[in-house]
C-alpha cells in the first residue's frame, strides 16, 4: 500500500465487530422467518419466498436506521463511540442485505415474466402521476444504487483519488437513500400489508433517527454557544477541570472563532490538536489513544499528540495547541501553531 494510505489493520476489536454484526444479521434473518408466518395476514398467500425477499428488506431497514443514530449517539454519549469506530463495515454488510433482497424479488417476481425481468421492473408500473399505487420500485432502486456508491468509494483511494471535500459530499447521501428507503417501504409494502406491526417498526426507526439527530445538533449547539461565549474575548480557552480528561480519550473545546480543537490525556499529560483529520476531516476528538498516537474514528488514520505528525512512513500533519494548568482547571491557547509543530504536554497536577 502506498505512503499515502494508513492501512486499516483486522485487529481483535475489527474481527469482534464484524463477527458480532454477521451474527446479528443471521438471528434477525432465522428470527424473522420463524415469526413472520405467525403475523402474517393469512386473508393472503404469502409463501417462503415472499417472506425471504421481506426479511432481507426489513434487515437492510433496520440496519441502515441503525447506522445513522450511531453517529448521533457518539455525540450524546461517549460509551456509544466503539461503535463508531467501524461503521464503515457496517454500511458495506448493509448494502450487501440491501442488494440480496433486490436479487430476491427480481428471481421470484419477475422470473416468469415474458419481459426481460429488468425492463419489467421498470415497465410495469408507471403510474407517477398518483399517490396511491406509485412505482416505489424506483424508490428503492435509487436507495440501492446510492448503497452500492458508498460501498465501492468506502475504501480510501477513492477518499484522496475524490479529495475529502467531495467525498464527504458523496457519502452524505446516505440521508438521502434512508429518505428513498422509507418512502419505497411506505408506498410499497405498507399499502398492501394491514399487520401493524411493520408499519410500527418503519415510523418507530424513522422517528427515533430523527429525534436522535435533533438531540444531539441541540446539545452541539449549547456547547457551541457556551463555549464560544466564555472565549470571546480570552486568548485562553477554559476546557474544563482537570478530573474531567479521561486518560486515553478527547475532549472537544469550541474556540472562538468557530474552529474546534481536541484536547487529549496519555500517561497522565495532556497534548492539544486540531479536531480535524487530515485525511478525511474526520473528528479526531471523538477518538482514541491506540499505541501512543491519537487515532481517528472513521478511518483509523494516527497522529502524535504532542507535535500533531502521522507517525512514520506517513507523512500528514495537523495544528497543534498550547495548555496550561490553573488550579484545578485548564486552560487551552486559540491561537492554533503550525502543523507537525511540536509543543511539550502538561504533566497534571491533581487538586488535593
Amino acid at each position: 500500500m502506498s505512503v499515502q494510505y494508513k492501512p486499516v489493520l483486522w485487529d481483535r476489536s475489527k474481527m469482534v465487530y464484524d463477527a458480532v454484526l454477521i451474527a446479528a444479521v443471521g438471528a434477525y434473518l432465522l428470527l424473522y422467518l420463524k415469526l413472520a408466518p405467525s403475523l402474517a395476514d393469512w386473508s393472503r398467500d404469502v409463501d417462503y419466498n415472499i417472506q425471504r425477499m421481506r426479511a432481507f428488506g426489513t434487515c437492510a431497514f433496520l440496519m441502515l436506521s441503525f447506522i445513522l443514530t450511531i453517529g448521533p449517539l457518539a455525540r450524546l454519549n461517549p460509551a456509544f463511540l466503539p461503535l463508531l469506530y467501524n461503521r464503515r463495515h457496517f454500511g458495506v454488510l448493509t448494502c450487501v442485505v440491501a442488494a440480496a433482497h433486490a436479487v430476491f424479488v427480481l428471481d421470484w417476481y419477475f422470473a416468469f415474466s415474458d419481459t426481460e425481468r429488468y425492463t419489467a421492473l421498470l415497465a410495469a408500473n408507471t403510474s407517477y402521476g398518483q399517490v396511491l399505487g406509485v412505482p416505489f420500485e424506483a424508490f428503492g432502486i435509487a436507495a440501492l444504487g446510492i448503497l452500492i456508491i458508498l460501498a465501492v468509494t468506502s475504501h480510501d483511494f477513492w477518499m484522496s483519488f475524490l479529495t475529502p471535500p467531495v467525498w464527504k459530499a458523496i457519502h452524505m447521501s446516505v440521508y438521502a437513500a434512508y429518505a428513498l428507503v422509507v418512502a419505497h417501504v411506505a408506498f410499497g409494502y405498507l399499502q398492501s400489508e394491514r399487520s401493524p406491526v411493520i408499519a410500527a417498526i418503519v415510523i418507530g426507526a424513522a422517528g427515533i433517527v430523527t429525534l436522535l439527530h435533533v438531540a444531539a445538533a441541540r446539545g452541539e449547539a449549547r456547547i457551541d454557544l457556551s463555549n464560544a461565549a466564555e472565549a470571546a474575548e480570552e486568548e485562553w480557552v477554559d476546557v474544563g477541570p482537570v478530573c474531567s480528561f479521561m486518560e486515553g480519550r478527547g475532549r472537544v473545546v469550541v474556540l472562538p472563532d468557530g474552529e474546534r480543537a481536541a484536547v487529549f490525556r496519555h500517561d497522565g499529560k495532556l497534548s492539544a490538536l486540531s479536531n480535524v483529520c487530515a485525511h478525511q476531516n474526520g473528528p479526531l476528538g471523538e477518538g482514541r489513544i491506540i499505541d501512543g498516537c491519537v487515532t481517528c474514528p472513521w478511518h483509523g488514520h494516527q497522529f502524535r499528540p504532542e507535535d500533531g505528525c502521522a507517525p512514520a512512513p506517513f507523512t500528514d500533519k495537523v495544528p497543534t495547541y498550547r495548555l496550561k494548568q490553573v488550579g484545578d482547571r485548564v486552560y487551552l491557547n486559540a491561537e492554533a501553531l503550525a502543523p507537525g509543530t511540536y509543543v511539550e504536554p502538561i504533566q497534571l497536577e491533581e487538586a488535593s
